[in-house]
């Protein structure tokens, strides 16, 4: 067994398989050896060698040095009853605990033998053997006075109570029973908890609270409870005006009151160290010991322990403990975040936070607030503490990746979700998230930064990367840099491109597919902060170009590919930038021109790039890189322009015309003036007059494909007629088609016709080839691949 040392206070282990680590309630124990049940010493001889002769429940009491309750025994007659004939089960008080009783109710026992203390001694007794593996948890059994219910809790640490009385010697087992000593007199138990407050005069303020939340009348029903409950001097020393305050809010009243009750019987006798308990209101309690003492959250305030009821137990406490969910925001902010407190009350932010308005507080750690912040003016720092003032009540558990949440100044600001972090902006949240009356607090790690640009402003802004810029316009990647949307970017500085020439980065330039595989590879979707990485593992990124970023977080640095990135977490409204030294390439993607090999050398040296020979069939050519779809609007002119869209291209097929829809009036003739051969469609509609269309389809063309087709004028009626243009050295010859050749022509789809003056619509797809430009001999105008322009 193990004893507390300096204590008289024994605690006895029937078995080996519990030991508390020479510690109990935080004190230092010593070992001391006896005898487990059932065996004895012989003089000489080490250990327990002998068994010991089994007796009568009343010779047992002997043998466990229960001699008080065995003398009770004799003196209240009950000796001849668990002497003879039966099977009991004995919860023998100890010796000590016969001392520790009060002096006017063991007098009150011994005066009145034959009734007052044999009932009591009938009240440990049950009438059959139960062994402490038979005593269950939350079991409730008939003594053997007046049927009264005996309470029992066998806990996970092996401790076994009987209305919180620990069994301390157990199972010694008797001819006609068994018996266990208990390290208390127990007394029958009538009352409920709600029965307990109503009778106790120094709990009247708490039953006042408890029954205008609604709560009082659970107290009264059957169920296994442990309350914890405050004593009226408890409320007497509350802060002024909080229980009127709460007093109207009924939400509130219940929050209080539930966090003081426990749905489990902790009797003080089975807690040998903190353990957290979770309460009626949601949240947890650490229940603990420091010596005799019972604490609740680390502190001592348990006046009385152990008062047992019909369904749980009561300890008296000298405060009232206030959950969060009774608090209001502000109330919540803890010492570590007592700066930003401090802050907000100075610079007047903390007059909008009302106990009837909801709102959430961002506060960051007070490591946050460094001299330079602290230096600034106070209208900057006002402005600073609004970005961490939310309006509305934002819960840990609402929060979703991509959310935007509104400040008090009408910024919105954006959450980010990760595998192990919730952040918000630049800033990720710390353990220690909390809900109050009106709101929700959330710990920050830094100052939140909102985003005020794009990530091509911030990058033009700084001016340490316009090579990277250079190459992002001439990879017609710049669009990516300005438009919506979530990305994080390696950005390498000019600094990157150290010993490579004009004419190196011309050439680089004139190579689109691979310029842009590789500008690609420093691209990732989603938006990626430091604080947002996996710490001390590899978080592969994967790129736009298609191929993994290896990049490891250690501390407040950033690694990718194994280099160092000096400088993290540029925030932009549509990503983040990490600005590295180096050009990124991923090492496994081979390159299979000469002329680019030697140039990647160049800028690349800490990977050796692989090479396939030219007359490879798997040769891998930097052109197979996915672009993401960038639409570019050069002019807005008022109304709806027109759009032409080229769904199919066969080479070699002529395009033809179809009008679905014309607005007062649809065109009927269609006549062919000229075919530039190899140039692209335009379509010019001068006038439109009422009738009703008739739609040409002309499946083939002779010696070239017709470009520009001109509706010159539409009349009323049906006409049939279609001049189709063929060209030949000299003067064009004019032919009437009137049948339809094999063929399969692509369909050109103008969606809209406005009446007035034609609109011009620019071919927007590949014509040739990848990366051709395509140009109207007419009009001179030129476009990009995948670029869309409209001019009216």
């Amino acid at each position: 067994m193990q004893q507390v040392m300096g204590t008289k206070k024994r605690k006895y282990f029937s078995t080996c398989r519990t030991w508390y680590k020479g510690s109990i309630c935080g004190k230092k124990t010593m070992v001391v050896y006896e005898c487990c049940p059932g065996y004895m010493k012989l003089e000489g001889m080490k250990g327990c060698p002998a068994v010991a002769p089994i007796d009568h429940v009343y010779g047992t009491l002997g043998l466990v040095k229960a001699r008080t309750t065995q003398k009770y025994s004799a003196l209240s007659k009950l000796r001849e009853e668990i002497e003879g004939k039966g099977s009991f089960t004995m919860f023998s008080p100890s010796d000590e605990a016969w001392d520790l009783l009060d002096p006017e109710v063991l007098g009150a026992l011994v005066s009145n033998v034959n009734i007052e203390l044999y009932n009591a001694l009938h009240y440990h007794m049950v009438n059959h053997r139960m062994l402490t593996k038979d005593l269950k948890n939350d079991m409730s059994i008939t003594s053997m006075y007046n049927n009264q219910g005996l309470y029992i809790n066998h806990y996970s640490n092996g401790i076994v109570t009987v209305n919180c009385a620990r069994i301390i010697h157990g199972n010694q087992v008797a001819t006609n029973g068994v018996v266990h000593v208990i390290d208390r007199v127990i007394t029958n138990v009538v009352n409920t908890i709600q029965d307990a407050l109503g009778v106790d005069d120094d709990l009247s303020s708490f039953s006042a609270v408890a029954l205008a939340s609604g709560v009082m009348e659970k107290l009264g029903q059957p169920g296994y409870f442990t309350l914890f409950a405050p004593t009226n001097d408890a409320f007497k020393n509350l802060e002024a005006g909080f229980l009127e305050r709460i007093m109207g809010d009924n939400a509130v009243i219940s929050a209080l009151v539930n966090y003081h009750l426990l749905n489990s019987v902790q009797c003080s006798e089975a807690i040998m160290a903190g353990s957290v308990h979770e309460t009626a209101e949601g949240s947890t309690v650490e229940i603990g010991c420091d010596g005799d003492s019972l604490t609740v959250n680390g502190i001592k305030m348990v006046l009385k322990k152990d008062i047992v009821t019909t369904n749980g137990v009561i300890h008296l406490i000298d405060r009232v403990l206030i959950p969060d969910s009774a608090k209001e925001v502000m109330e919540l902010v803890g010492e570590s975040q007592s700066t930003f407190r401090d802050m907000v009350s100075e610079l007047g932010l903390s007059a909008a936070m009302k106990p009837e308005t909801e709102y959430t507080l961002l506060a960051p750690l007070n490591t946050a607030f460094s001299d330079e912040v602290m230096s600034l003016d106070q209208s900057l720092l006002k402005v600073i503490l609004e970005n961490h003032i939310l309006k509305q009540k934002h819960k840990l558990s609402e929060l979703y990746n991509g959310q935007l949440l509104e400040t008090v100044a009408g910024k919105r600001i954006r959450v980010f979700i990760y595998r192990t972090a919730v952040c918000i902006e630049n800033s990720c949240m710390v353990r220690g998230s909390k809900e109050g009356s009106n709101g929700a607090l959330h710990l920050m790690r830094s100052l939140i930064k909102p985003a005020q640009t794009t990530i091509y402003k911030v990058l033009m802004a700084d001016g340490r990367f316009n090579i990277f810029l250079s190459l992002m316009k001439s990879a017609g990647l710049t669009e990516l840099l300005k438009q919506e949307g979530s990305y994080t970017v390696f950005a390498p500085t000019d600094e990157a491109f150290d010993g490579i020439t004009e004419r190196d980065i011309t050439l680089l330039a004139s190579d689109v597919n691979a310029l842009r595989t590789i500008l690609l590879y420093h691209f990732s979707n989603g938006v990626f902060i430091n604080g947002g990485l996996e710490g001390g593992v590899t978080n592969l990124l994967k790129t736009i170009q298609g191929h993994n970023l290896q990049v490891l977080s250690v501390n407040k640095s950033i690694q990718v590919n194994s280099l160092d990135v000096p400088d993290i977490d540029l925030m932009a409204t549509n990503g983040v930038i990490h600005v590295v030294k180096n050009i990124l390439y991923p090492g496994d993607l081979p390159v299979g021109r000469e002329s680019l090999l030697v140039l990647l050398k160049k800028l690349i040296k800490y990977i050796q790039i692989k090479v396939y020979p030219s007359d490879a069939e798997d040769l891998i050519h930097l052109s197979s890189s996915p672009v993401p779809e960038i639409t570019k609007v050069t002019r807005v002119i008022e109304g709806e322009p027109t759009l032409t869209k080229v769904t199919r291209r066969i080479e070699g097929v002529p395009s033809v015309t179809k009008v679905t829809r014309v607005i007062e009036g649809k065109p009927a003739i269609t006549k062919v003036t000229r075919v530039v051969e190899g140039g692209p469609a335009i379509t010019k509609v001068t006038r439109v007059i009422d009738g009703e269309p008739a739609i040409t389809k002309v499946t083939r063309f002779v010696n070239g494909e017709p470009t520009i087709t001109k509706v010159t004028r539409v009349v009323e009626g049906k006409p049939a007629i279609t001049k189709v243009t063929r060209v030949v050295k000299g003067e064009p010859a004019f032919n009437k088609v009137t049948r339809v050749i094999e063929g399969e022509p692509s369909i050109t789809k103008v969606t809209r016709v406005i009446e007035g003056v034609p609109s011009i619509t620019k071919v927007t797809r590949l014509i040739e080839r990848p990366g051709s430009m395509v140009q109207d001999q007419g009009r001179g105008y030129r476009t990009r691949t995948r670029e869309l322009c409209s001019t009216v």
